[in-house]
């Protein structure tokens, strides 16, 4: 990888972000939101919507963390990528672009989280992530 400054740097500061933004959904789920959570699953028509929302809470939880530390990042960003392109298209399409302004809930942050989760999974990690020393410790192995 050449250009930037630290491209590793960069992309783990990335992924700690984004890791704390899905832990920052997925909490909220699991201590006391789950029952809404379900409910509106329910109302888009997903089957089973309180396990779905299970599911989902604890993927963003547990992913969410995963993310942070660097560990098991291109499942677990192929994951989180499937369920934000999932959201994009049950909810935040039919609110246009913009997630504040002239549309509100729009796809633009969905969006964002996609290319950036996608950014893992053909880049790496970036420095520091448990999935680097893994894979250092197998190749001098």
């Amino acid at each position: 990888m050449t250009g930037g400054l630290n491209p590793g740097l960069g992309l783990a500061i990335l992924r700690v972000v984004v890791g704390i933004i899905f832990v920052a959904h997925g909490v909220p789920k699991l201590t006391g939101g789950m029952e809404a959570t379900a409910g509106y699953f329910a109302s888009l028509g997903i089957p089973a919507p309180t396990l779905a929302a299970w599911a989902i809470a604890l993927l963003e939880t547990v992913g969410g963390a995963l993310l942070v530390v660097g560990f098991l990042v291109v499942p677990v960003a192929i994951l989180l990528a499937l369920h934000m392109t999932t959201g994009i298209f049950l909810v935040h399409l039919a609110n246009g672009f913009y997630v504040i302004g002239p549309g509100q809930g729009g796809v633009e942050f969905n969006l964002l989280l996609v290319a950036a989760l996608l950014a893992f999974v053909f880049v790496g990690p970036g420095a520091g992530a448990l999935d680097r020393r893994r894979v250092g410790d197998a190749i001098t192995a």
